[in-house]
């Protein structure tokens, strides 16, 4: 096997936008997840709206007005 050739691989911990925690080696030094298993609807099973760009009021503002 060639030497010298792989990436370093550090300990690190993946942090959740909702605050969940996972411990995980990994080539980058940092790792930040808007979404995790922990708080996706699929694994929980409720419905949540993640918005970090005011989409949402962004797509009602537009169609609330729309004649009916």
């Amino acid at each position: 096997m060639k030497k010298n050739i792989h990436p370093e691989v550090f300990g690190v911990t993946i942090r959740c936008a909702c605050g969940t925690t996972v411990d995980t080696i990994s080539t980058s030094k940092r790792l930040d997840v808007d979404i995790c298993s922990g708080c996706h609807p699929l694994f929980t099973g409720q419905q949540k709206f993640v918005d970090t760009a005011g989409r949402i009021e962004k797509f009602q503002a537009r169609y609330n007005n729309t004649k009916k």
